[in-house]
């Protein structure tokens, strides 16, 4: 005989018929039906997706990774001995990539899965920082004050992991003559506590690549002067999963001899889902073996490298699906289809009176604009990310860093599943809200504005 709560109707069930938050776990188990439904429709609330574009991260694939992943959700990726095929497919991956970056060889280099580039960039930080330290101390010198150097323009995770792990933060302030650390000023912040400078593949703020052989060449000119050998970490939690595709010309990754670590989102342009990171490092000289641990499997050795214990292997099966679904054919094709789109949006909006472009989505495919100067003073590129917002669209208005501060942009990110029908809606409504914005008699109010997107 069914339970009378199994005969009630949809919405007016014990729950569903009620507002109250469950902030206390319920006393009584509810129907699965109905915990169902009421987690599902208060997520309605959540935006769309598809129309975010201030996220980097991937929010579509494929039919077959949608299959792949529930038949993996529940595999641990930190047990390698239960989970040996998972353990070997991200060797298989990182091993792809070491080759993707040129790595001189690829036998030779080691890496690893993250949790997202977060976790990868302080791994890349965390080497640099052992093998400063033992070199220190070979040469009886202190341990106690490491510095790291990095564009003021780096994602917060660099503040993290100079914060967690004692280390002082160097910036390179940005600024309109040098709107990427390209070398300038070095000299003037590294020192014999430099445990290495962070150059990035892909800023956040527009999408650029910060120029790696021009910091490595200013880091030769100090060697030369001093005998500091200063090592570099490439952030490229964007930029590494495109400029070997759109770029492969560009010397950036592993060419470039200063370059010892890399890191990349494998959610972002990886094309996968939510969370999975990489990095790698040119060779196992360059990885100290004291932060690597051992974990046996298959009667033989795995080394592992993490911040985060327990975490999902279904990414790493969605990472090397994309990579044999796509080859590099594919993936050439889904970047360039993602650049063709920002090229045009950032073409159209550059057009536009209202605006200036600081940069047009040709590193990675992302661009971003000022409000001309002088424009106007009834309304702010805040006031439109608002409107925008009201239609559906999210895109964020923020303040540049260091001493391009008192400059605020707007940014869009171009990924897989922005198509060029979409971009032409998006462009539609920019135009539409600028024209209402630029016909106010009055100033548009500022109160409730604030800025809701960090880096």
């Amino acid at each position: 005989m069914r339970h009378d709560d199994e005969l009630e109707p949809t919405f007016t069930r014990a729950g569903e018929a009620t507002t109250a938050r469950h902030t206390r776990i319920p006393e009584l188990p509810m129907l699965p039906e109905t915990a169902y439904r009421i987690i599902h429709d208060e997520s309605m609330l959540d935006g769309n997706a598809r129309l975010n574009l201030a996220t980097f991260v991937t929010t579509w694939m494929d039919e077959h990774g949608d299959r792949l992943y529930h038949d993996a959700f529940d595999k641990n990726m930190i047990d390698k001995d239960e989970y040996p095929a998972t353990a070997a497919i991200e060797e298989y991956c990182w091993r792809i990539l070491a080759g993707l970056w040129n790595a001189p060889d690829p036998d030779d280099a080691i890496g690893t899965s993250t949790i997202g580039s977060s976790e990868a960039c302080m791994l890349g930080g965390l080497a640099l920082k052992r093998r400063w330290q033992h070199a220190r101390r070979a040469a009886g010198k202190s341990t106690e004050t490491p510095n790291l150097i990095m564009s003021s323009a780096v994602q917060v995770c660099w503040e993290k992991f100079c914060n967690f792990f004692d280390i002082e933060m160097r910036f390179i302030d940005t600024s309109d003559e040098h709107p990427l650390m390209d070398g300038t000023g070095l000299e003037d912040v590294v020192d014999e506590n430099t445990i290495g400078v962070v150059v990035i593949m892909g800023v956040t703020y527009t999408g650029s690549y910060e120029p790696v052989t021009k910091v490595a060449a200013k880091l030769d000119e100090i060697q030369a002067a001093t005998g500091l050998d200063i090592p570099i970490h490439v952030d490229g939690a964007s930029g590494a999963m495109v400029a070997p595709f759109l770029q492969p010309d560009l010397e950036w990754d592993f060419r470039v001899e200063r370059v010892q670590s890399i890191n990349t989102s494998g959610h972002k342009y990886g094309l996968v889902y939510p969370g999975v990171g990489w990095v790698v490092w040119r060779n196992t000289a360059a990885l100290p073996e004291d932060l690597v641990f051992r974990v046996s499997y298959l009667g033989g050795s795995m080394p592992t490298f993490a911040i985060n214990f327990s975490r999902p292997g279904a990414q790493v099966l969605l990472q090397y699906y994309r990579f044999l679904r796509l080859g590099r054919l594919g993936y050439t094709a889904i970047q360039q289809a993602s650049q063709d789109v920002a090229v045009f949006l950032s073409g159209e909006i550059g057009k536009l009176d209202a605006y200036e472009l600081l940069t047009d989505g040709t590193d990675i495919p992302v661009f971003a604009w000022r409000q001309t100067p002088g424009h106007t003073d009834k309304w702010t590129l805040y006031h439109l990310a608002e409107r925008l917002r009201i239609k559906g669209w999210l895109v964020p208005a923020y303040p540049l860093s260091g001493g391009q501060s008192d400059q605020t942009v707007m940014r869009i990110v171009c990924r897989n599943g922005l198509s060029h029908d979409l971009a032409e809606d998006l462009l539609r409504d920019i135009r539409e809200e600028t024209e209402f914005l630029d016909g106010l008699d009055a100033p548009m109010p500022h109160e409730g504005l604030v800025q809701a997107f960090h880096h």
